[in-house]
């Protein structure tokens, strides 16, 4: 299902709604600028994002985007380990609906 070449198809959907995806752009690189939070953490977090929505796209998007800004590997296995203890804490705590109240 994810072959990168799709992404090739990103133009036709602009060309398609050229407005949208511009607005789209725009507010993607605002998102991910230096701010109040540097750009090094926000693409960290988008990468933590992106291993809990496993989007193979984004994935390797913002690993790129993070090494240009100078995250290390130790800080992307660290990253790794957050979204995986994430993804774990929620299915703990949503086992608790599982039962009935006492």
């Amino acid at each position: 299902m994810y072959d990168f070449n799709n992404l090739k198809k990103l133009s036709d959907i602009g060309e398609l709604d050229p407005k949208t995806m511009e607005a789209f752009r725009l507010f993607d690189a605002d998102a991910l600028s230096d701010g109040a939070i540097p750009k090094k953490y926000k693409e960290l977090m988008a990468l933590a994002v992106a291993l809990t929505t496993q989007c193979s796209y984004c994935l390797e998007a913002h690993r790129r985007a993070a090494k240009k800004a100078g995250a290390t590997d130790e800080e992307l296995a660290e990253t790794v380990f957050i979204a995986a203890a994430l993804r774990a804490g929620a299915a703990l705590t949503h086992g608790t609906h599982l039962f009935l109240e006492k």
